[in-house]
Formats: C-alpha cells, sequence, structure tokens
C-alpha cells in the first residue's frame, strides 16, 4: 500500500495551490480540517515548504480537478506498484524516542506474564535487542530495581492482535494446553464431590488380606455353638477335670 511522503508538507502546497475544502485536504494528507485551516491561517506548519504531490508522483491532476468541481469527492493517492507491501516490518520494530524510557517495563511484563515466548519475539513486538531481554531475565538489568511491568499494548509499543499472535504462536510450539482443553479441566469443587476409591499407602500394598490365624482355626470356629453364654469362659481344648485338678 502506497503512503504520502511528506504530508503536511503536501498539505502546504495543496492549500497555496489548490482550492480544495479544508476537509478533502485533511483527508488526503490525514490531518484534522481544523489543523488545515490552520495552514491556511500561518498558524500552523510556519517555515514548511510545500511539496508538490504532482511532481513527485503521488497525485495526478485529474484527481485534483475532479476534487475541485466535487467537494464531497476524496482525493485517491496514485498507485505505485514498487511500495507494495512496504507496510511489511522487516526486523526489529521502531520505538519513539518518547516511548523508548518505558520499553524495558514492557519488556518485564512480556518475561512475567507470557515466559513461554522468545527473546525474537519480544524483539519484535516492542523493538529491543536480545541483551537487553537477556538481562531483564536474569534481573542483571542496571534499572531492574526501578522497573516496573507494564503492558506493552498499554503503552502502545504493539498492537493487542500482534500480542495475542505471538503468544498462541508460542503456546503451539511449546505444545502448551489449548484453551478447549483446559475447558474439559474439573473444577475444584466438582472434584471434592466426586467419590473417591480408598487406597491403603504404597507401603502397605499387599497386605490387605494377611491375617495372623491360621484359615482352618477359622473353618474350626465356623463350626463351633456359642448359643450357650457359659461357653465363652471355656478355652478352646480345654476339659472340666483340669478346672478341678488342684493347683
Amino acid at each position: 500500500m502506497s503512503k504520502l511522503l511528506h504530508p503536511k508538507a503536501t498539505a502546504v502546497w495543496l492549500v497555496d495551490n489548490t482550492t480544495l475544502t479544508f476537509k478533502q485536504i485533511g483527508d488526503f494528507t490525514g490531518f484534522h480540517e481544523l489543523e488545515i485551516q490552520g495552514i491556511a491561517d500561518g498558524d500552523v506548519a510556519v517555515g514548511v515548504k510545500g511539496f508538490d504531490p504532482i511532481a513527485n508522483n503521488q497525485l495526478v491532476q485529474a484527481e485534483i480537478d475532479r476534487a475541485e468541481n466535487d467537494p464531497l469527492y476524496k482525493m485517491k493517492l496514485k498507485h505505485n506498484p514498487a511500495a507494495r507491501d512496504e507496510d511489511k516490518r522487516r526486523g526489529p520494530r521502531y520505538t519513539p524516542l518518547s516511548k523508548r524510557q518505558d520499553r524495558p517495563n514492557a519488556i518485564l511484563w512480556l518475561v512475567k506474564f507470557h515466559p513461554e515466548l522468545s527473546d525474537g519475539q519480544i524483539s519484535k513486538l516492542v523493538g529491543t535487542t536480545k541483551p537487553t531481554i537477556q538481562s531483564i531475565r536474569e534481573r542483571t538489568h542496571w534499572n531492574i530495581q526501578n522497573m516496573q511491568p507494564i503492558d506493552p499494548v498499554a503503552l502502545g509499543l504493539c498492537k493487542q492482535s500482534e500480542l495475542d499472535a505471538a503468544v498462541a504462536k508460542a503456546a503451539k510450539s511449546a505444545n502448551a494446553m489449548t484453551d478447549d482443553e483446559r475447558r474439559k479441566l474439573v473444577s475444584t469443587e466438582q472434584s471434592l464431590d466426586m467419590d473417591t476409591e480408598p487406597r491403603l499407602p504404597s507401603n502397605m500394598e499387599g497386605l490387605e488380606t494377611f491375617s495372623l490365624s491360621d484359615p482352618r482355626d477359622e473353618d474350626d470356629k465356623k463350626d463351633e455353638d456359642y448359643s450357650d453364654a457359659d461357653s465363652f469362659f471355656n478355652l478352646p481344648g480345654s476339659s472340666d477335670d483340669e478346672d478341678d485338678q488342684p493347683r
């Protein structure tokens, strides 16, 4: 997609050399119509030399003529085949000077809340270098004590869609749990309500059927009759004669 070169200088030229409305010039150059009015009044862009969009192959005279005859018409930038895919970034993102002081805070936020992101992904998101990221990961950065984690989207260093795409890519490469798999997990309340099967400790396994008595004795006890209460006081195998013998 082609982009307008020197939009403010182009706006100055259009104000000086055409009868276009302020809104038409603002729509074409990307400024508010009040700013264009300020240019016409001499309050804005003082000392800026006009940039001819026709001579620089960005606009054709036919577009200007049509717009001058129709105040509602929006001029279109001349198509430039050489400008194809110029929006695609190559290398680290450029960070304005006014936001570079916030970049370490954004890196700290990404390292803390998205550790799955690689150094290369963080570098492309906020426009930094891998040694800087590594120093923040290892907390050896010279200003680490004064840094606070701040969302890079809130700082304007990247878009939310770019951050989401990077996180999704990192999660996929790491075989992390997907959102659908997380939904299938049982909550804590549900797991507490489930019936649990009693289990013996690992050091007691195999002893659940252990008994000190002889199985044959168990069979003999089944045949004995304890309907008489006095029989409980008689030891097995004892006789009345033994009880009567003097001791």
